[in-house]
């Protein structure tokens, strides 16, 4: 559980500091990614292209948390990982909702395999 909450960090960390490299070393090479407005990234090498496009040139204020607010292991090496996303502004704080799968490798690392984000709205 530790490890998936470094993984939760990290992804905390890497979007804290704009940081694509960092945040595309967290993924499995064949990781399927949808973004909170529903785009669908298939493999790394399209998570890539789109997040470098998109994370260095983020608009929010670089003040985002991630904490881990469930998990459930669906095999000892799968585990589903539910997390609250907060980017907090002067004009107020707006929240998602990403599930990740993740899965740990033969080297004992956890890596995302599976990620949907859901922008949370109000009302």
């Amino acid at each position: 559980m530790e490890a998936i909450e470094h993984v939760v960090a990290t992804v905390e960390r890497t979007q804290r500091a704009k940081d694509a490299e960092g945040f595309l070393a967290l993924f499995h090479p064949d990781a399927l990614w949808t973004t909170a407005h529903g785009k669908v990234l298939l493999g790394l090498d399209a998570i890539a292209a789109f997040t470098r496009a998109v994370l260095p040139d983020a608009v929010w204020d670089g003040d985002v948390t991630y904490e881990v607010a469930h998990t459930r292991f669906l095999r000892p090496d799968v585990a589903a990982v539910k997390v609250r996303q907060v980017y907090h502004s002067a004009e107020g704080d707006t929240e998602g909702t990403p599930l990740y799968v993740m899965t740990r490798q033969d080297d004992g690392r956890w890596l995302l395999h599976v990620g949907q984000n859901t922008e949370v709205r109000s009302g």
